[in-house]
Order: structure tokens, then sequence, then C-alpha cells
């Protein structure tokens, strides 16, 4: 039990995959506009980033392995993924259209995000059973959604900000996303 606390502590906070990994920034940048949707956008990670690090290290320990296929992990997890973003895509335009309609093309950039295939293969590198990779699967979601919602949250107050011409649009926003990976180094020191 204790090694899964630690595995989530480290996954969320301390080796964040936006933050630390720089992994994921795509939709970090792009969806982060309004906190509604950066939270919606957070909630649809932690979906298919939970189930994809189940079945995709299902089928690395069950599959993969025993047949001596490690070789095609990459191809197969892409695969994985990408069906589960279809699976979240189709759910959230029947039942939440709003939202569907707010993440527009950064729903499908799920597929492309390195941050979901990066847990992945992360979990293969680190010898993580099933367990242990949903559990860091998990918390390197919710490490996300934190990120996400934090820098929404900043980019709506910042609306109101008197921001030099030089540096409004984009520019700030990396500021403040450096700044915030700047912050959450002071949490390295926790494990």
């Amino acid at each position: 039990m204790t090694e899964l606390l630690l595995i989530a502590i480290g996954s969320a906070l301390v080796n964040n995959v936006v933050l630390s990994q720089f992994l994921g920034l795509c939709p970090f940048l792009g969806v982060s506009k309004k906190v509604e949707t950066a939270t919606g956008m957070g909630a649809a990670v932690i979906f298919v980033i939970t189930l994809s690090s189940a079945v995709t290290g299902a089928i690395y320990q069950f599959i993969l392995e025993p047949l001596d296929l490690k070789y095609l992990q990459t191809i197969v997890f892409i695969l994985v993924i990408a069906a589960l973003v279809q699976f979240v895509e189709m759910f959230l335009k029947k039942s939440m259209p709003a939202l569907y309609q707010a993440l527009g093309v950064y729903l499908p950039l799920i597929t492309t995000n390195c941050a979901v295939l990066g847990v992945a293969l992360t979990n293969v590198q680190k010898s993580y059973g099933i367990l242990s990779g949903v559990v860091n699967g998990l918390a390197t979601s919710v490490g996300f959604t934190i990120s996400i919602t934090i820098l929404a949250g900043l980019r709506e107050k910042m609306e109101y900000n008197d921001v030099p011409k030089a540096f409004q649009g984009m520019p700030i926003v990396l500021v403040t996303a450096g700044l915030m990976a700047i912050a959450f180094f002071g949490f390295s020191g926790l494990l």
C-alpha cells in the first residue's frame, strides 16, 4: 500500500506529466482558457489514461510478453488509446454536447497526446504490474488535471490584468506555465 501511495504522489506532483516531463503540452496550452473546459479535458484524460493503463498493462503482461512480441508495444498501445478516445468522444457527443463543442479539436488530440502513450510506456519501463500501472495512470492524469485547471484559473484572472503588449496572448501563458513548473519543482523534496 505504501508503494502505491508513493507512486501516486510521485506521478501526480513530483513528476507531473506536464510541468516536469513536458508531455501533453498541446491540450495543456490549448484547452486552458476556461476552467470548465480545462476540467472537462482533465476528466476525459483521467478516463483515457486510467483505462488505457489497465488495458495496455494487461495486453503487455498476458499477450506481448509471453509471445515475445514486446517490439509491438508502441503500435498496440497507440491502437488501444485511439479506441478509448473514440469511445470518450462518442460518449461526450451524445451526453454532454456543450463540453464536446467546447473541447473541439483537442478531444481527438488525446489520441496523439504524448502523455497518454508516455504513461503506458513508463508503466512497462518501470516494470509496474497492472495495479501499479493503473495507480500510476490515475495519479498522472490527476496531476495533468490539477495543472491544466490551475493554468485555466490563472488565465481567467490574467484577462483582467494589465499585461504589456509584447506579452499578451501566448507569451504570458508560456511564462505562467514556466513559473508553474518552477513551483512544482518544489515538490521534488517530497520523495
